[in-house]
């Protein structure tokens, strides 16, 4: 009579597990200084050079993602391996199952009535890979829990877990149907299925074991991820060094300006810095370059002020020291004396009130701004210039249109200049004045014509600075030359221009143009 038989996986099988990865988790890789690395508050702070903090941060970021590279690396393939070891022990078992299930002995052609011999008989016809072991365990009687025999596929396995007891029984006495354990040659996993004799043989039942060992599959993973950390750490020992090599030609300029900073003294102000390119570390230079001439220039200025300032109010000084002096009883001789003093302490006052103005010229609230009309403008400078001495007074023209700017400041430039040329004439002679409006009314233009000496032209430029006056003859050189420095300062604030027509013998025409702010005014 044909027997039939019925296979389980064990008391209560549910789905087999996935069997999950027992390698160190990344975590656990992971080792931490209870001490700490960080500098504490009584520690001083190291100052790195630039370059070696650009080096440490591309070093470590670059150690980062190797680092990231080798863990993924590490868990992918780990990952892996566990999959195929799954996928081989789902596959003997399925392969046990089918032959199982059909139950026929290919050599009688009958159907099995014990457990052994179908183990034994599926196992003969088994070549396992030399990682994997096939065994099975048949009970000692029907529902027995100690098994007292076992099947074992030929070849000799790397570790014989049937003949060893205690492995054995762990994973018999194990309600799972899938697991791992240690064995003397490293982990093994594995999966385990009951199978039952048919009923009414009164055989007894048994297990089917299929076990997998991983240390030669973990083995070539560790060779795997060690050869990806050496590659890494080349990797950052080539990028470090780059980074050294580059970071040392981007911050060289910046070494040069930090040199020619510590170099540099009020005293000697040339150094300059010469770095080619176009990158932002050549502006950089470039910038500094500026700075250091825009240095140079207000030292320069600075030095030239103080001298000409200190010769111009010593002169009084002397002369009001001098007459005290020698001053006697005679009350005539001391009206004179007292007339001459004062008349250099006005000078001097007037000398001070000038080099406050132009000092205050540096100032943003030198100016204060209005929209007024260049011809009512015109208008009350002629009023005003007139008063100034017997001359001749020609009011030449007057421009028409509105003009942004401060109108005494203006006006201050105009009576100054028109007060040299009263300076530098005769009674009688003729002085004009006047304004005119550029024809897109974004310039206004105010001059002041004399007919006095001239001046020559190695003077025209001159004469604009401070303390400065012109060599020709003729005229009161009681001035302290700063009248024309104030005209100047008084137009640039303007951001406006003065130009100076003028040769020996043909008088001087004085033409100052300021921007009307026309443009800002349009839509």
């Amino acid at each position: 009579m044909m027997m039939t038989m019925t296979m389980t996986d064990g008391p209560d099988r549910g789905p087999r597990p996935v069997i999950g990865p027992t390698a160190p988790l990344a975590e656990d890789l992971v080792t931490t200084d209870p001490q700490g690395t960080g500098t504490d508050g009584a520690r001083p702070r190291l100052r790195l050079p630039a370059r070696v903090r650009i080096m440490l941060w591309v070093a470590s970021l670059t150690a980062a993602v190797l680092l990231l590279v080798v863990l993924v690396t590490w868990q992918s393939l780990l990952g892996g391996m566990n999959g195929r070891v799954d996928a081989a022990l789902d596959q003997e078992i399925e392969e046990f199952e089918e032959y199982a299930r059909v139950g026929i002995d290919p050599e009688t052609g009958r159907s099995f009535t014990h457990t052994e011999a179908l183990m034994r008989t599926y196992l003969t016809h088994q070549q396992p890979d030399d990682s994997e072991i096939l065994f099975g365990h048949v009970d000692e009687a029907p529902g027995a829990q100690v098994p007292t025999g076992r099947v074992r596929q030929g070849p000799e396995p790397v570790h014989d877990v049937s003949a060893d007891g205690a492995l054995l029984r762990e994973i018999l006495d194990d309600s799972a149907a899938r697991g791992s354990v240690n064995t003397p040659e490293g982990e093994m996993h594995w999966e385990k299925l009951r199978v039952r004799a048919p009923a009414g043989s009164g055989n007894p039942d048994g297990w089917f074991v299929v076990g997998y060992f991983t240390a030669a599959d973990l083995a070539e993973l560790g060779a795997t991820t060690r050869t990806v950390g050496l590659v890494g750490a080349v990797g950052l020992l080539l990028t470090g060094t780059a980074a050294w090599w580059v970071s040392g030609r981007i911050l060289a300029p910046v070494r040069l300006v930090r040199q020619a900073a510590a170099e540099i003294s009020e005293e000697d102000l040339t150094r300059r810095i010469d770095v080619p390119g176009n990158d932002d570390v050549a502006a950089l230079a470039e910038q500094f370059n500026g700075m250091l001439d825009r240095l140079h220039d207000a030292f320069d200025v600075q030095r030239r002020f103080i001298d000409d300032a200190g010769h111009e109010l010593r002169t009084p000084i002397t002369i009001v020291r001098g007459h005290l002096e020698l001053m006697g009883d005679d009350p005539e001789e001391r009206r004179e004396v007292v007339r001459l003093v004062t008349d250099e302490l006005d000078r001097m006052a007037r000398i001070v009130e000038d080099l406050l103005l132009l000092a205050k010229a540096e100032r943003p609230d030198f100016l204060h701004y209005e929209r007024v009309s260049v011809e009512e403008l015109t208008i009350d400078i002629d009023a005003k210039v007139r008063a100034l001495g017997d001359r001749e007074w020609r009011l030449e023209e007057i421009g028409e249109g509105p003009i942004r700017a401060d109108p005494q400041r203006v006006t201050q430039a105009m009576v100054q200049l028109a007060a040299n040329a009263v300076r530098y004439t005769p009674p009688g002679s003729m002085i004009s004045i006047g304004s005119r409006v550029s024809g897109d009314g974004e310039q206004a233009s105010f001059w002041v014509r004399d007919t006095g000496p001239g001046i020559a032209p190695a003077d025209q430029e001159r004469i604009f600075a401070r303390f400065a006056r012109g060599t020709s003859a003729g005229g009161d050189r009681a001035g302290a030359g700063l009248g024309l420095a104030i005209v100047r300062a008084i137009v640039d604030a303007h951001h406006g221009s003065v130009h100076l027509r003028s040769a020996p013998g043909e008088g001087a025409s004085f033409t100052l143009t300021f921007p009307t702010g026309a443009r800002s005014d349009r839509p």
